[in-house]
């Protein structure tokens, strides 16, 4: 295996990652970004994006990262197209490896983000951006008027609900059980929307449609009926899975996974930086992972400012 030191090794591409690979490029401090198997995070399966600043019309999510990549490429960081598969964060400098090198690092700033949870069906991921979404907040706009299914039953799936029926004209939830797991405020609130109503012990077994979501078949897991329902998008809210499995037992967590920062960026390690999704958990957008990079970058060059092995 070869080894290297670098200043700052930074563990995702999303905007996160590379947000903070161009702040760290600028600082003169020659980061290096681990861009993993699925470089780009979710963008990379998002069609048109409307709200992030500076662009005057909609752009494609692989566009948009492909726009941050070359930018952080430009200033000057080094992307390495590999899985880091383990990290030592007890010994310092820290090490980072993947299956083809071992790389001390005097910071390290992890933006692995967070998957959301899928169905498992072929046509959700064919038509995932077509009319199948993961974030109301994202999409929600480009289906206004028309009538949308959410599947899940906690309070993710039931605060995009109410997100999506001020849009909307009808929202239908979609739930595997006969009572919901959200808590009691937003269930209240959801049975309160005269646009919601709910389907219950049913699953979606399929997303229906060519270019576009026309669509879904839905089946009752007590009964076995399935019946075909037309719908203008659907809507995956069952949760997110944060990238942290290489991580446990050394950076600290909440009871999901997610990491848990104070100050905003700084974990239990120091010299351990977070940004993103993998740390929050509430508002998951792109421009809140970009500004995370920010954040986390300018930590990073303050910790290494008293570090007398900093590279230059």
């Amino acid at each position: 295996m070869e080894q290297d030191v670098s200043n700052v090794v930074i563990i995702g591409s999303g905007p996160a990652g590379l947000t903070a690979g161009i702040y760290c490029a600028r600082a003169g401090l020659s980061p290096v970004v681990y861009m993993g198997s699925r470089y780009g995070g979710q963008l990379m399966l998002t069609s048109d994006v409307e709200n992030y600043p500076g662009f005057k019309d909609p752009v494609t999510g692989p566009d948009l990262m492909e726009q941050m990549r070359s930018q952080a490429e430009r200033v000057g960081t080094k992307m390495i197209q590999d899985d880091v598969t383990e990290v030592d964060l007890r010994t310092y400098p820290f090490v980072v490896k993947t299956p083809s090198e071992e790389r001390r690092a005097l910071s390290v700033i992890v933006a692995s983000g967070a998957n959301p949870r899928r169905l498992n069906l072929e046509s959700e991921m064919r038509l995932m951006g077509k009319g199948v979404s993961n974030c109301a907040v994202c999409d929600g706009f480009f289906f206004k008027g028309k009538k949308l299914a959410v599947v899940g039953g906690g309070d993710t799936a039931l605060e995009e609900a109410t997100y999506l029926s001020q849009l909307a004209s009808s929202v239908t939830v979609i739930h595997r059980r006969d009572a919901l797991r959200a808590s009691n405020a937003l269930q209240k609130e959801a049975f309160s929307d005269p646009k919601l109503s709910f389907i219950w012990d049913s699953a979606v077994t399929e997303v229906t449609g060519e270019r576009k979501v026309d669509g879904v078949k839905v089946r009752n897991l007590k009964t076995g009926e399935e019946r075909s329902l037309p719908f203008d998008g659907l809507f995956v809210a069952i949760g997110y899975d944060p990238n942290t499995e290489i991580f446990k037992g050394q950076l600290d967590m909440d009871a999901n996974g997610y990491l848990i920062a104070k100050n905003e960026t700084e974990t239990n390690v120091r010299g351990v930086f977070v940004a993103g999704d993998v740390r929050d958990f509430r508002y998951r957008q792109a421009v809140t992972a970009a500004a995370d990079g920010c954040k986390a970058a300018l930590d990073a060059e303050r910790f290494l400012k008293e570090s007398p092995a900093v590279i230059r």
